[in-house]
């Protein structure tokens, strides 16, 4: 049954579109249970009523015509009960209701299973015999497995527009998108998706502009995915034994052959882009021999997708080779990576928008810094049916709209020239301090890592670098940075905000940010080995980049260094430690630093714990609140699956970052934060009622906390506090902080329009 299951859903995840989708389902599910029916129901837009989609054994006619009611029928009873339903005499059950034009009057036995996709309900899976004999638990058990399955179809097909109006109907119409918001603003643009790791089943349709140019493309395509499979199979040569290196020549000769070749072209010549016709004719190919009785001959459909998969990588490279940048970049991908965004000139990218990740994931913080709109965890996201179109990014509400109507862009268009007013009166306050109507003064840091950001931080002003992340030159490397790179680049940012202090944090890889130099291989990343954990492990790569820390901060006096992920005193003493040996080391070769602050992130609840021993050997403390909620909510925040329930107003949050502040305050050590929370103007009074010395943020975020500080009154700040202190949940803390702005004008400053 489970290679069943695996073939079945192998041919779906292959098939050209939704409606073809549904049919491979009915008939390999009808065969597998040996059913005289079975047929799929989908929920309507309504959802009120179901319609009947796809059948095998029904009256054909049926499919479309078919609607009934949740509160009618075994199938509604179903949707209504979110639960199997197994039955061996359904005829005489009260909710069996008859429809003449289906048929179904001859069969007796019923089993239902609910469609369901993250708590979303979608529809009814249904299979039926003539005999009156009850499914087998192992049956059961594989229809709720298929319909697990069909439910990821169904959602993917939602957002393409196919459950409605057809496949491809998306295509040529307005579309809404659902995420979750990772960095405020609005952006209007034009879709753009870079190349990567595409899988074949991933590769929507796409409008054929040029069909000759589609056809070159693919010819271009085919003959580089040959050069690689001769190189490789020479590489190999001698390395494997030699009945695997004849796989090689299995795939030059699918390459080689006519059929392969002029199908894509009979794809594209019927409308299709390259990419989308080399997937249909890969499923069509693998389909025939998925059909074979012979196991040896069915895994051959398995080689015939890896040929697909090569062929298609070669495809997107040249497609993306062909493609401009659009003047209003939308940066779209499953998971956009650090490289992806950078490679983007700043004065284009307008937005992003990613299938995967989380408000506070590492590209959605990249994009706060860069101050561009961006949209996270956008389930089933066609992503490459989106190169190309028009879109909205709207961050606020994490909503991205698709070729959107000329109505609905124009009120778009208004807001961004309301956001852009806003904008300009937000610089008037730029030289202003961070200080309460009633003389309450807080530091407010910016968070930089990328040249780019310097510049902006230090036009809107702002008291020092509060967090520079160092990762990014290791990222963007094929090795380890020396020491007088690593110098250089440190000297810049210390020489640009100096006297304002700069803190550097250590090297903070791992998690969602590998090297791909230096593999770790870790089944848990957030749990492993990470930040000052292997830094530490390695005092060679440590040393060097502590000395590159020291060397640069020579004359200039204002560097802080800070240690990530600490969860024990003893990681802090061995950190501390390693920077007096690096200072001692420069001594010797006649340069001399003063000795800078050092602090730790408190961003693991192990540290939370710890603060008071940790405020006692450090020189300061800064709680990174993405990670310590994380932590904290057992939720990874890259996530999409699970991202709904990262908050960081989760009141078990706000009471950890409540205690560590309250213990600096008690022993007189500085307590900053640099996590996202910092940059939330409507959290903003609350760090403030704690006793924060300074919140650390990306530079687009600065002057609207500023302006929340400067209307809002300590004492209202310290009374919305204590009331959301003892709220229960974190919806109940929003609606309080949200009604606070609301209540002082600045409604604005967290949703768009004014």
């Amino acid at each position: 049954m489970l290679e069943t299951l695996h073939r079945i859903v192998q041919s779906v995840n292959a098939a050209s579109d939704f409606r073809e989708a549904l049919e491979i389902i009915v008939d390999r599910v009808a065969e597998a249970t040996d059913g005289d029916v079975c047929s799929v129901y989908l929920l309507e837009g309504d959802g009120a009523h179901l319609q009947l989609m796809a059948t095998r054994g029904l009256n054909a006619d049926a499919v479309g015509r078919v609607r009934l009611p949740l509160d009618e029928g075994l199938v509604g009873l179903v949707a209504q009960r979110e639960e199997s339903i197994n039955l061996n005499d359904a005829d005489r059950h009260p909710r069996f209701r008859y429809f003449p034009e289906t048929g179904e009057e001859r069969f007796h036995s019923f089993l239902g299973v609910p469609i369901i996709h993250y708590q979303s309900r979608l529809g009814v899976l249904v299979v039926q015999r003539q005999a009156r004999d009850r499914f087998t638990d192992a049956e059961v058990a594989f229809l709720v497995t298929m319909a697990a399955q069909l439910a990821g179809v169904m959602a993917h097909a939602r957002v393409r527009g196919e459950l409605t109006d057809g496949a491809g109907a998306a295509e040529n119409g307005p579309l809404g998108l659902d995420g979750i918001g990772g960095s405020s603003g609005l952006a209007i643009g034009e879709g753009y998706v870079m190349t990567g790791a595409a899988s074949l089943e991933s590769i929507s349709d796409r409008r054929v502009r040029d069909i000759a140019a589609e056809e070159a493309a693919f010819a271009s395509a085919l003959e580089a995915a040959r050069d690689d499979l001769r190189a490789l199979a020479a590489r190999m040569e001698g390395q494997v034994p030699a009945a695997e290196q004849q796989l090689f020549d299995v795939y030059l000769q699918m390459l080689d052959g006519d059929s392969l070749r002029q199908r894509v072209h009979a794809h594209i010549r019927d409308g299709h882009w390259a990419p989308f016709a080399v997937r249909l004719t890969i499923a069509e190919h693998a389909r025939r021999f998925e059909a074979m009785d012979d196991a040896y001959l069915r895994e051959r459909a398995s080689d015939l997708r890896d040929v697909g998969r090569r062929l298609l990588t070669r495809l997107l490279a040249l497609e993306e080779a062909d493609q401009p940048l659009p003047e209003q970049t939308i940066l779209v991908g499953e998971e956009v990576s650090a490289s992806q965004l950078v490679e983007i000139p700043t004065e284009r990218l307008a937005g992003v928008v990613s299938a995967g990740g989380s408000a506070n994931s590492h590209i959605a913080i990249l994009a706060r810094a860069l101050g561009v709109p961006a949209v996270m965890g956008v389930r089933e996201l066609p992503v490459h049916g989106l190169h190309g179109r028009a879109l909205i990014v709207d961050g606020y509400r994490g909503r991205v709209e698709v070729d959107p109507a000329p109505g609905l862009r124009d009120e778009y268009q208004r807001l961004v020239r309301e956001e852009e007013e806003l904008t300009a009166e937000l610089a008037e306050i730029a030289g202003e301090p961070a200080q309460t109507p009633d003389g309450h003064c807080i530091n407010l840091y910016v968070n930089t890592g990328l040249a780019a950001e310097i510049e902006r931080a230090l036009e809107i002003g702002c008291a020092g670098v509060g967090l520079h992340r160092t990762e990014f030159p290791f990222m963007v490397s094929t090795r380890f940075p020396g020491e007088s790179e690593q110098a250089d680049d440190y000297r810049q940012v210390l020489e640009a905000f100096a006297p304002l202090p700069v803190t550097l944090r250590t090297l903070d890889v791992g998690g969602d940010k590998p090297l791909p130099y230096f593999p770790t291989h870790d089944e848990n990343p957030f749990l492993g080995w990470r930040g000052v954990r292997m830094t530490l492990d390695h005092p060679e790569i440590f040393l060097t980049q502590l000395r590159a820390m020291l060397r640069a901060s020579a004359g200039l006096e204002n560097l802080r260094i800070m240690f990530p992920m600490i969860t024990r005193v003893e990681e802090a003493d061995q950190a501390a430690a390693l920077v007096r040996r690096a200072r001692d080391e420069l001594a010797d070769e006649g340069i001399d630093t003063a000795m800078p602050a050092l602090g730790a992130m408190v961003e693991v609840p192990a540290a939370v714990y710890q603060a008071e021993s940790l405020a006692r050997r450090l020189d300061f403390l800064s709680i990174g609140s993405n990670d310590l909620a994380q932590y904290l909510l057992a939720v990874d925040r890259n996530n999409s699956r699970v991202a709904s329930i990262y908050d960081e107003l989760h009141p078990a949050v706000l009471r950890a970052v409540a205690e560590v502040a309250a213990t600096g305050q008690r022993l007189g050590t500085p307590v900053t934060i640099c996590g996202s929370m910092a940059g939330e103007p409507a959290v903003a009074p609350l760090l403030l009622a704690m006793g924060m010395e300074g919140l650390s943020m990306s530079s687009g975020r600065l002057l609207r906390v500023k302006r929340v500080l400067r209307t809002i009154p300590y004492s209202a700040a310290r009374s919305l506090l204590d009331s959301v202190l003892v709220c229960e949940t974190p919806g109940e803390v929003r609606q309080r902080v949200n009604a606070e702005m609301d209540r002082h004008g600045l409604g604005g400053l967290i949703r768009a329009g004014r």
